[in-house]
């Protein structure tokens, strides 16, 4: 059977979009001569659609779309991720579903069994899960249609979470020579790999083909990879889904691939790059904006965002703001320029040591008789977080902020201060990784100031500081948020 696995970027609630987005894909497949083409889970409504599926009237405009497509559909046949309604009295309300529309009509409709409510997962909160899934004819094939976690129930990866029903497993004991899985899987580091083991080892023991199409791009905190793939029955995987970005792929036969060997991300930094590239991208085009800001403070976080913004959006759309005061290291000021100039983006400098001393004063009779503190420390921070929202609110730009995982995690920031922002680029990266990614980016030649990635990190609030004075150094502290996060 020749498949064209359409590896979609869905937006959370848009249904129109999602929708031709979907029809793009099919009268592609048309175009290309595939015989069933294939969309990843939830494509209709976006993954995860969360409280949207509390309202009635979002629920029936994701079937009305499904109606719609399947009314357009010919001999070429689609399957479609969507969120179909539970008739019995029963149960949850809704099922987490998948169509294959054929000729003019929904053919048949299948629900996911298998309900994840772990880590970033809370599916049984909103569905009920199927019963049963039976086999479904098409072409002279009998295809089982299953969704995501359904392929997951492996004992080797699910130790902590082990599942009463096999749906693999029941649907090839009633005979089926193909496994379709669509999917919304997010990605973390190694899930790739993680990812395409299970499948391997799945088609492997039920000797079993499994088709897998999985959803790219980002939605709020999660970013989508895509990396869709096709197994063999003896279990050899083909990557066919580029990493990280839309595709359509076209399948002639399991383990073949009609564009030949395609591009896939190798190395564990290049692929965390084009994640939170990607993540940026879709967050700040999916809410409505064009252009961010951030403070540059001339520290390796700021820098590293704004690389990060740059290539996700374009340098001509990111405004870096360096805002010194008197504890401000000459070094520091000159790296954020140089980095501005390395980037192409735009820069500008606003000085808060005036206003700084003008809070100061003010505040002279109510601190009068106390020495000057971490409150004169967050001061600074908050009159910075104040100029950075007048700009976002002033230019409508969203505004990125630049803290670290190991900094959040301990409360190593200011409320009000470095926390202001829309967006926070590096909040699940640890410093040691910023410190990775930041070398790697520099791996051809110098983007971020070899002075950034030399010097001791510091929050430069106060004369002479260093993270060190607060914290442990980084990669204990990494260490030790690693086993206890």
């Amino acid at each position: 059977m020749q498949l064209l696995l359409a590896q979609l970027n869905a937006t959370v609630g848009d249904i129109p979009g999602n929708e031709q987005k979907i029809r793009n894909a099919y009268t592609r497949g048309i175009e290309l001569g595939a015989e069933l083409v294939i969309c990843p889970e939830c494509m209709l409504t976006g993954y995860p659609p969360r409280d949207l599926l509390a309202r009635p009237r979002f629920i029936q405009d994701n079937l009305d779309a499904l109606e719609r497509l399947a009314q357009q559909t010919q001999s070429v046949g689609l399957v479609v991720g969507f969120v179909d309604r539970n008739g019995q009295s029963e149960g949850r309300g809704l099922f987490n579903a998948v169509g294959l529309l054929h000729e003019g009509r929904i053919q048949s409709i299948r629900h996911k069994s298998l309900l994840p409510t772990y880590d970033v997962f809370d599916e049984d909160r909103y569905f009920e899960a199927a019963s049963s899934n039976e086999p479904v004819l098409f072409n002279g094939l009998r295809l089982g249609l299953t969704i995501c976690e359904d392929a997951w129930n492996n004992e080797v990866f699910t130790i902590s979470r082990r599942y009463r029903v096999d749906p693999l497993d029941a649907l090839c004991q009633k005979g089926c020579d193909m496994i379709l899985n669509v999917s919304a899987s997010p990605w973390f580091m190694g899930k790739d790999q993680i990812r395409q083991k299970l499948l391997s080892d799945q088609a492997k023991r039920l000797r079993t083909p499994i088709i897998y199409c999985n959803m790219v791009g980002g939605n709020d905190e999660l970013i989508f990879d895509g990396g869709s793939l096709v197994v063999d029955a003896h279990g050899n995987v083909d990557q066919v889904g580029t990493s990280f970005r839309s595709q359509l792929i076209k399948v002639d036969q399991v383990g073949e691939t009609k564009q030949g060997n395609p591009s896939v991300v190798d190395g564990d930094e290049e692929k965390l790059f084009k994640a939170l590239s990607l993540g940026v991208r879709d967050y700040v085009s999916k809410c409505g904006f064009e252009d961010v800001l951030l403070g540059l403070s001339g520290g390796i976080d700021s820098a590293l965002t704004a690389v990060i913004a740059a290539d996700a959006l374009g340098a001509e759309h990111v405004r870096g703001v360096g805002m010194p005061s008197s504890f401000s290291s000459q070094g520091s000021k000159d790296d954020a320029l140089e980095l501005a100039q390395n980037l192409g983006i735009r820069f500008e400098e606003i000085p808060i040591q005036e206003p700084f001393e003008s809070v100061k004063h003010q505040l002279d009779h109510v601190f009068r008789g106390y020495q000057e503190d971490v409150t004169e420390e967050n001061i600074q921070a908050r009159l910075r977080g104040v100029i950075l929202m007048a700009m976002s609110n002033k230019f409508g730009a969203l505004l990125l902020t630049t803290g670290n995982k190991s900094e959040l995690a301990v409360g190593y920031c200011t409320l009000y201060g470095d926390m202001c922002g829309g967006l926070a680029v590096l909040s699940d990266l640890p410093k040691g990784m910023v410190y990775r990614l930041s070398r790697w980016i520099n791996r051809v030649k110098e983007i971020i100031p070899a002075s950034t990635l030399s010097k001791p990190p510091s929050a430069e609030l106060r004369p002479d500081q260093k993270d060190q004075d607060s914290l442990p150094d980084y990669d204990v502290l990494d260490a030790i948020l690693e086993a206890y996060v």
